[in-house]
């Protein structure tokens, strides 16, 4: 993912819900239905001493496919439905407090009801 930087120094408070998170349209050959956009801030490594990135990450209604990299995320906010083109697993459904993990190229297809947005981890 890639997106704005920035730091979250330790012992402070990241509003993740309020951060703005300026919308990019999704590349054409991806969107499924509707205009779809994305936007993402990476707040920063974990630790110094990992390769994790924490960061957040928001998608506006409408579908789109994509490859996954491996993560762990926590929805925060939106409804949404994720269909697995590769492997062929059912499909999930996405509300406030959904924990997810998906593996590095993983086809996925995103369809958004309600603006999307989680807070993620990533090498």
């Amino acid at each position: 993912m890639t997106g704005r930087p920035s730091d979250l120094p330790a012992g402070t408070v990241t509003d993740a819900a309020a951060l703005a998170l300026p919308p990019t349209p999704v590349p054409p050959d991806q969107i499924v239905a509707g205009t779809p956009a994305t936007g993402v801030v990476e707040l920063g490594a974990v630790t110094p001493e990992t390769a994790v990135q924490v960061g957040v990450w928001e998608m506006t209604p409408g579908a789109m496919r994509d490859v996954e990299a491996d993560e762990v995320f926590v929805v925060i906010a939106g409804r949404a439905t994720v269909a697995f083109e590769e492997p062929p697993l059912p499909g999930i459904e996405l509300r406030p407090g959904s924990i997810v993990r998906l593996t590095a190229g993983m086809r996925t297809v995103w369809t958004v009801h309600e603006t999307l947005r989680k807070v993620y981890l990533a090498p």
